[in-house]
């Protein structure tokens, strides 16, 4: 018969302190999924889509933007978008703004069986293609 112990919401701490004393070398993956540095505001607006089993596209809407003023990073198992907007238009007036015109940072965590295959910027939307890495001895191979 197994030991199994059923845990609530409210013994999270206990548990936690239960899997951290019983685990070595897994501080940086606790670390990664509790003490999350992604950005928590909803701009700019994207899509995550699903293409296949190994690919995905992070499409980020970036309307006003351009190619120069967007960079796309990966580091430490992160990947960032970046984009420093410059006040080249604080002499315009405007009767609605309705066109964010702010910098912007946004950050996902990367898993680390993925990477980042492609980026394109191309009418204010910036299309990122993230695919996953598939061990050849786990890749599937026809033999007949």
């Amino acid at each position: 018969m197994t030991n199994l112990t059923r845990y609530t919401a409210g013994d999270l701490s206990s548990l936690m302190d239960r899997i951290t004393r019983n685990s070595i070398g897994m501080d940086e993956y606790f670390d990664r999924l509790f003490n999350v540095h992604e950005t928590t505001s909803n701009y700019p607006p994207y899509n995550l889509i699903q293409v296949n089993n190994v690919e995905s596209h992070l499409e980020i809407a970036l309307a006003g933007f351009k190619r120069e003023e967007v960079n796309v990073f990966t580091e430490y198992g992160k990947l960032f978008v970046e984009g420093k907007k410059s006040s080249t238009e604080s002499d315009k007036t405007f009767i609605h703004k309705g066109l964010a015109q702010r910098s912007l940072q946004r950050t996902w965590t990367l898993s680390d069986d993925t990477e980042v295959r492609d980026v394109v910027f191309e009418d204010g939307l910036l299309r990122i293609v993230l695919g996953k890495v598939v061990p050849e001895h786990h890749a599937r191979k026809d033999y007949l």
